[in-house]
């Protein structure tokens, strides 16, 4: 069975590189469509470090830190 912590392991790299597979299907479609998909590739990255964040901050960790 899947558990919490393997699909945020999965999700981590998962999101890390939609940003950049984003980036190159809009690229791949046709000439100059680069300049829409050029602020995608960091969105990718930034979505992976929220996860990671929000994780440490938010979620069990935090319970566990907190004592409840």
């Amino acid at each position: 069975m899947l558990e919490r912590p393997d699909a945020v392991l999965t999700l981590i790299p998962l999101l890390a590189v939609s940003g950049l597979a984003t980036r190159t299907l809009i690229a791949a479609t046709g000439i100059g469509t680069w300049l829409l998909g050029a602020p995608l590739a960091p969105v990718g990255y930034l979505a992976a470090l929220a996860l990671v964040v929000g994780e440490l901050l938010a979620w069990p960790v935090a319970d566990r830190i907190g004592g409840s």
